[in-house]
């Protein structure tokens, strides 16, 4: 639900009653990811989605019976000859829906006011809600913090409400949505559950390294994808506010000293387009032994090989030069800025989501590559 926190927010501000559907796990070819959501206020307005259209009727019914009711409810959607017609889900996937009302009388409402505002503040935060369990502990939720404190409960159980908390915050330390299972000797609560933990985490990050023409199309499609983005050059004359207005940051250092000194986390991505060997090297000594997601240079094929050259005097070993990506990007025949942009771009998603780079047509790869066939009881689904 933290993916329509904004929204959300604003209904509560005006104190309308909601109720509102997440995904919890999805299974096949299921369009949205775990933690999409939609939301159904008392008027019959709803925002949001859950299946890209596919059960989006048969969801809005079950927000609704479920602010009328105030029950918390988890419901199956799932591919058959009987039922996609019913339904819409010809997709060939499964999904699996958590169903919650936030009424201004429910105790978990405020949970879910802190757990919003830090979605929309970006501040590090992970709400857990029960998906699998006990039906009287459906309903409740925890928010936990990265220091492992936290407000609310999940059916008044303190044990539970601890081993959840700690669970939930290696989810976050992870900046994953994901759902965890706790046996029945930790839920202290006589069998198994499962709960769904979304992560609010600050944006990740995507440092670019080298101010020219080419960076500014990366930047704008760093931004499109959620990248927090920082343009860094040693030469002032191009590394400008006024060359780069959509960056988030414009750096005037050596790359390879700002490196040296900035926050970087496995969700970091380094883009290094200055194709120069005083910049390059050091640059890359460094960054291929950092814990990021990716690392990609630009350069022509002679340049890649010179590159890798010099690293290798430098010390870099042949597992580290494994790590770069270089020639950089996806063969898409690229020749503009824009063109290339969009070639890095699919290649950072691909590194990121585990995808093949290939065209889907006469492939037999997944098309959706999280969470494929983890529905026979609720898993991992980050």
């Amino acid at each position: 639900m933290l993916d329509i926190a904004a929204e959300l927010n604003e209904w509560i501000a005006e104190g309308r009653d909601f109720a509102v559907a997440t995904v919890v796990a999805v299974g096949g070819s299921a369009p949205r990811p775990p933690g999409a959501a939609m939301a159904v206020d008392a008027d019959g307005t709803a925002l949001g989605s859950v299946s890209g259209g596919c059960v989006e009727g048969a969801v809005y019914e079950l927000c609704q019976s479920s602010l009328e009711s105030g029950e918390t409810v988890v419901e199956r959607f799932g591919y058959s000859d009987e039922d996609a017609f019913a339904v819409g889900l010809t997709c060939g996937g499964e999904i699996d829906i958590l169903v919650m009302p936030v009424r201004a009388a429910d105790p978990v409402r405020q949970v879910l006011v802190s757990a919003l505002t830090a979605a929309v503040s970006q501040e590090a935060a992970a709400l857990a809600r029960l998906v699998e369990g006990p039906a009287e502990l459906l309903g409740g939720a925890l928010l936990v913090r990265p220091d492992g404190s936290y407000d609310g409960t999940v059916g008044g159980h303190p044990d539970l409400d601890t081993t959840l908390a700690a669970e939930s915050r290696a989810v976050l330390d992870a900046g994953r949505t994901a759902t965890v299972e706790i046996g029945a000797d930790g839920s202290r609560c006589g069998q198994p559950v499962t709960a769904l933990v979304e992560a609010s985490v600050p944006p990740p990050r995507m440092l670019v390294f080298g101010a020219i023409d080419f960076a500014g199309a990366l930047v704008r499609i760093g931004r499109f994808l959620g990248y927090r983005v920082t343009v860094c050059d040693a030469r002032p004359v191009f590394a400008t506010r006024a060359r780069f207005p959509e960056a988030d940051e414009v750096v005037v250092q050596w790359p390879h000293e700002y490196l040296e000194s900035t926050e970087v986390d496995a969700r970091t991505v380094l883009c290094v387009l200055t194709h120069d060997a005083k910049f390059d090297v050091p640059l890359l000594k460094l960054a291929l032994r950092l814990p990021v997601a990716y690392v990609g240079a630009m350069g022509s094929r002679r340049t890649h090989l010179d590159r890798n050259r010099r690293l290798r005097e430098e010390g870099v070993t042949d597992l580290e030069l494994a790590r770069l990506r270089s020639p950089i990007g996806l063969d898409l025949g690229a020749r503009t800025p824009e063109e290339v942009a969009v070639s890095i771009a699919g290649e950072i998603v691909a590194t990121r989501r585990g995808g093949t780079g290939v065209p889907l047509l006469g492939a037999h790869t997944p098309i959706h590559h999280e969470g494929s066939g983890r529905l026979g009881r609720i898993g991992d689904v980050a």
